[in-house]
């Protein structure tokens, strides 16, 4: 049985989706329309299957929680990166002529070319599988460097999330995870859904090995005074709009990197705490002309871009130096 239902005040690139099934048919075909077209068998003769899912997709993101009550082979056909994390039991993997293994605290991850074969040993076994979309990944890699890269990233078939930024990216993914059983979440906000997005894309680039990971780590020149005059324009012409860094960057015509130094060199915080700051001068503007019987504090804060109402109203008081229920009051 499958659910995928998107929500209905989510955007449009969030989808939550749920399965439960004993047929490994349709266990296949659920893997062929969110991840991989696959191959499922059951090995040494067994013929009892048990598989369920909780599915969430952020835009080119898919990340699911997969239970098996039986040792399953699958074999998939990748044109994704994509990375498996057993939370019980191991997972054996065979991908260009060689076998890994994975356990609770060692990922596989697979490049997006090749054919790759998965034996999940159990029962039971437990597992997150996360699906990122070859361009997504790969376009946060040239945002961040500031260039064209020659693709694919060749990240390593395994990778220790046990300690160090790669444990960080991991409590990234689980975070992602956890909001299956939320329906009010955070991540119904664009604003919220889109930073996630970039965080675990550019997480993950920080935090493997590969051959531009020296380069994205080593200090980047600062934008020029014009580069950085383009995106503080580009705020203050429109505050709403759900800019992340990159596009930012791309308004600039800079790496994300330079971006961020240029911003500290010459505005003095970075681009996202510029555009709270001015966000937040704009919603003080709308409060201070409000009327309050018809207006509340809420729909201010969600028209600038403030999905958290206790986080908007802590920041303007920091900015401030009173509640926006206090400017609104005032305001008659």
């Amino acid at each position: 049985m499958t659910d995928a239902r998107p929500r209905p005040s989510s955007p449009a690139t969030l989808d939550v989706v749920r399965f439960s099934s004993q047929d490994p048919e349709e266990f296949r075909s659920v893997l062929n329309r969110f991840f991989y077209p696959a191959a499922v068998e059951l090995p040494d003769g067994s013929k009892r299957f048990q598989a369920s899912a909780e599915m969430i997709q952020l835009g080119p993101i898919t990340v699911a929680q997969f239970r098996l009550a039986a040792p399953v082979v699958a074999a998939a056909e990748l044109d994704a990166y994509h990375v498996t994390l057993p939370a019980r039991g191991r997972v054996r993997i065979r991908q260009a002529g060689r076998e890994y293994l994975a356990g609770p605290s060692t990922a596989a991850v697979f490049g997006p070319t090749g054919r790759a074969f998965v034996l999940r040993d159990g029962p039971p076994m437990e597992e997150l599988d996360i699906k990122i979309e070859r361009s997504a990944l790969e376009a946060e890699l040239s945002a961040l460097l500031g260039r064209s890269i020659e693709g694919p990233v060749d990240l390593p078939p395994t990778l220790d999330l046990s300690d160090g930024p790669r444990l960080t990216w991991r409590r990234l993914v689980h975070l992602l995870r956890d909001e299956l059983v939320h329906p009010g979440s955070l991540l119904l906000q664009p604003l919220i859904a889109e930073q996630l997005r970039h965080s675990l894309l550019s997480g993950l680039l920080l935090s493997a090995p590969h051959r531009y990971l020296a380069e994205l780590t080593t200090p980047a020149p600062a934008g020029p005074p014009r580069a950085i005059r383009r995106a503080l324009e580009a705020i203050h012409e429109d505050p709403r709009r759900p800019f992340s860094v990159a596009d930012l960057a791309a308004v600039a015509q800079v790496s994300v990197r330079s971006l961020q130094e240029g911003f500290r060199r010459h505005v003095g915080c970075a681009p996202m705490a510029y555009l709270q700051r001015v966000r937040l001068d704009r919603a003080r503007d709308a409060l201070r002309v409000a009327d309050h019987s018809r207006v509340t504090v809420a729909a201010v804060a969600h028209r600038w871009g403030f999905a958290h109402l206790g986080r908007f109203a802590s920041a303007y008081r920091a900015r401030f130096g009173e509640p926006p229920s206090v400017t609104l009051r005032a305001a008659g």
